[in-house]
């Protein structure tokens, strides 16, 4: 059945857009299906994916209706060398095949539903990765600056307290590609977790989301990161997860 949400306070959203939100596809995907007639919203076909269309509209895909999916939470050990993307033109391992993989084996049979990483880590890096179908919950917990990030960074040489304490209050980095403005960037804490005789290994924390903040903050100050290593994101903790595994949260 279709409602009418036009007297309320009901706010609209692209057609494409509430069906990912329902956890059906990615929005992508869901931008396709409309675009190729295979949509209809409160019984009419529909092809422009930014349609109209509110939470509790009646929304068919190929003749069967669309309903919120169950949210589901996961976490992931990602090992270092996989990349964050649904797949890759080079052919690499990507965080999703080794989801499915896992997924397979902790429910023989079961469909996998349709889940995406939370934000990202470089093939380079390695740690907790989050997962979800929950978009509002993914997008909330990657834009407010209260859920912070903690990361173990392996570096070569031992910065010293004073740039430890340069990379709290922030300095300008330079862009990653020429002709790009430079970025502040900062920590919200870096400290000396343990040291050796060559390299040492910090505890950084972060409340944003640049691109390779660390890796540029660090390489700015002269220092070579060896490994990087996400151990929390917000209050979930990697804790004894093994690498490539998943669980759910």
């Amino acid at each position: 059945m279709a409602f009418n949400n036009r007297n309320n306070k009901a706010k609209a959203h692209g057609v494409a857009r509430v069906i990912s939100k329902r956890g059906y596809c990615s929005r992508s995907q869901a931008e396709k299906l409309v675009r190729e007639g295979h949509v209809i919203l409160r019984g009419k076909p529909v092809r422009d994916p930014e349609a109209p269309a509110y939470e509790n509209d009646e929304i068919l895909v190929n003749g069967k209706p669309i309903t919120a999916s169950d949210f589901v939470y996961f976490a992931m050990n990602k090992p270092r060398g996989i990349v964050t993307t649904a797949s890759d033109e080079k052919g690499r391992k990507t965080v999703m095949d080794l989801f499915r993989e896992e997924y397979a084996k902790m429910f023989p049979g079961k469909p996998m539903p349709h889940i995406a990483p939370v934000g990202r880590l470089d093939a380079a890096s390695e740690g907790l990765l989050l997962f979800t179908n929950d978009t509002k919950w993914a997008d909330n917990i990657l834009t407010d600056a209260s859920h912070l990030k903690i990361y173990r960074v392996q570096v070569k040489g031992k910065p010293s307290a004073a740039e430890l304490s340069q990379m709290e209050k922030g300095f300008n980095v330079p862009p990653r590609v020429f002709g790009e403005k430079e970025e502040f960037m900062h920590a919200e804490r870096a400290v000396l977790h343990s040291d050796g005789e060559k390299n040492c290994w910090l505890e950084i924390t972060l409340s944003e989301g640049k691109n390779r903040e660390i890796r540029r903050m660090l390489a700015h100050l002269g220092y070579e990161v060896l490994r990087l290593m996400r151990i929390q994101f917000d209050k979930f903790k990697l804790e004894d997860l093994k690498p490539g595994k998943i669980k759910i949260i």
